[in-house]
């Protein structure tokens, strides 16, 4: 359908998919020879994906691995690029995390995020390789630090949508967001990330366009208004990230004995 209508009209409606993009239903096809693999999957999903790309190894060992996935896996409380480790050990691995809701990327508005990975050159050649005049990339070698600002945010966007259903007010909503990011940081650096990765783009700047809109805060409001969980996540083939990382960062919080 992807192929024959060239839009998704589940997920991106109205946006045409470029002509150059061709769409396989072969994941080996899709990896075969390729320098880069964007991993663009929910992080409830990503570890089914990555396990079907197990055998097609030699296909692709010599690509860097690129997660976007917002989230932690709740079974095991690990970040996507852990997940990704312990299952398929590639040589390049790199996450890329930043202030981008989908709409606004697919409708071609200006748009940052941030690459990281623990070989920095891994990070530059995929900042070479993706940014152009509207997608600005920044690179980092704080791997858990850009990976947790994108799964801890969700939840406090929830949080937010929550504050604006009830009707409380901008006073409230912006106690929140700035108290929301202190615990997010609190959390990161008792797992390890750095504090002031948390002040970027991929911390602080994702936090504040997620309280703004999308489908976390969306959620969030349907909450404050009155509507179940259950209810809410049966109306939407969405995905909401930030439910099953309210559950994960809770229970990391415990673990690790953080407020």
């Amino acid at each position: 359908a992807l192929d024959r209508t060239r839009v998704n009209r589940t997920f991106l409606p109205g946006i045409p998919i470029p002509a150059a993009i061709r769409i396989t239903p072969d994941l080996a096809d899709a990896v075969r020879n390729t320098r880069l693999i964007i991993l663009a999957i929910p992080s409830q999903h990503l570890p089914a994906v990555i396990r079907r790309l197990k055998p097609f190894r030699r296909l692709w060992q010599q690509a860097i691995l690129v997660s976007a996935a917002k989230g932690l896996d709740q079974a095991s409380l690990k970040r996507m690029s852990q997940v990704i480790e312990g299952i398929l050990h590639p040589a390049h691995l790199a996450v890329l995390s930043g202030p981008s809701i989908a709409a606004d990327v697919g409708h071609g508005l200006a748009t940052t995020a941030v690459v990281a990975s623990r070989r920095a050159a891994d990070a530059a050649a995929v900042q070479r390789w993706m940014m152009d005049d509207r997608l600005r990339l920044y690179t980092s070698t704080d791997v858990a630090g850009v990976e947790l600002g994108g799964a801890l945010k969700n939840p406090i966007a929830i949080a937010a949508g929550v504050s604006d259903g009830l009707g409380l007010g901008s006073n409230a909503k912006a106690a929140l967001i700035t108290r929301g990011i202190v615990e997010m940081a609190r959390l990161g650096t008792a797992l390890g990330a750095r504090q002031q990765t948390f002040w970027g783009l991929s911390g602080l700047g994702d936090l504040v366009t997620t309280c703004l809109s999308g489908r976390n805060y969306w959620l969030g409001v349907q909450l404050g208004k009155g509507q179940s969980l259950k209810t809410i996540l049966g109306s939407t083939p969405m995905v909401i990230e930030g439910v099953p990382a309210a559950k994960a960062a809770v229970a990391l919080a415990h673990k690790h004995r953080i407020e």
